[in-house]
């Protein structure tokens, strides 16, 4: 089994950060004295880790954007159509299941909706580290491209459709995998993303239409994450190519969806071969697999 030790090794030191469309969806219209809102909350049923797409439809579209709140944190909403607009707030298996009270700010009104985001269970393992391995901290270098890449919010939608599989190698880790590292507890990891095993040199394609944002090489002090590939899929949502071996792209390159931009490698902390790949939604990892199934539009 390969995997890699980027995010434990990250969180012992310096780690600030750590659709979805369904076929049925919970419609709320909200109503005040003047206005109206309808809201969409998708998927219906969500668990740790999915990813809540929130379509709002106003009135007038020459007021602001509107806005969702939750949990003391306000995101935008971005233009999807006539008088419609969505946000996309992230879960993680660090959160406690429950309800989330979302407030929708817009056309003068300030509403509420709740959404329940139930429990889930996530594999857990037992990791031993080499001296050598846990030894390594890591570079402030890495740590603050890779913490500023995971916070672009882009206005423009690069994407459509689902996000494609960014290798073809089994999956050997899936994504929020809990750990013991060395025998003890690692509190606050999770697993970001999901591994691919492949050969080194093996294609990595980009798993949808985006911008590169992010080139991180191991020569430069990556010591972690190795050879790394950053896209920026706009609206908050960025995914990250980890341990390459070889990288094919620039930055401000605009790349297709499957279009290769680098190779399996096993660069950084690796036990082997693979392709760490993760999925970002402001700057929170989510399960990547609901947008490979779903996509969003």
């Amino acid at each position: 089994m390969t995997a890699d030790f980027d995010s434990v090794l990250m969180s012992k030191h310096r780690l600030r950060s750590g659709m979805v469309a369904a076929t049925s969806a919970i419609w709320t219209v909200l109503a005040s004295s003047a206005t109206a809102l309808e809201v969409r909350v998708a998927p219906d049923r969500p668990r740790l880790g999915d990813t809540l797409s929130v379509m709002v439809r106003t009135d007038d579209p020459d007021l602001p954007h509107p806005t969702v709140s939750v949990n003391g944190r306000t995101y935008e909403t971005f233009l999807v159509g006539t008088n419609r607009y969505r946000a996309f707030l992230p879960t993680t298996p660090l959160e406690a299941p429950g309800t989330r009270t979302l407030q929708v700010s817009g056309d003068g009104a300030v509403e509420t909706v709740s959404v329940v985001v139930s429990d889930r269970s996530f594999p857990i393992q037992e990791i031993w580290l080499s001296p050598e391995t846990n030894a390594i901290e890591g570079t402030d270098y890495e740590f603050d491209l890779v913490d500023a890449f995971k916070q672009l919010v882009s206005p423009e939608r690069l994407w459509t459709g689902p996000f494609r599989p960014p290798s073809d190698g089994p999956v050997t880790t899936v994504y929020g995998v809990r750990r013991y590292y060395n025998g003890e507890w690692a509190e606050n990891y999770y697993h970001r993303g999901i591994d691919y095993a492949a050969p080194a040199g093996a294609p990595v394609l980009a798993a949808a239409r985006g911008r590169v944002a992010l080139v991180g090489r191991e020569s430069q002090g990556f010591e972690l994450h190795g050879n790394t590939v950053g896209l920026d899929h706009g609206q908050g949502v960025t995914t990250i190519y980890l341990h390459l071996s070889r990288i094919d792209v620039r930055e401000g390159q605009l790349v297709e969806a499957g279009q290769p931009i680098g190779a399996v490698g096993s660069t950084g902390i690796s036990t082997g071969p693979h392709l760490h790949w993760g999925l970002y939604v402001r700057g929170e990892s989510v399960d990547p697999l609901p947008w490979q199934s779903l996509g969003l539009k």
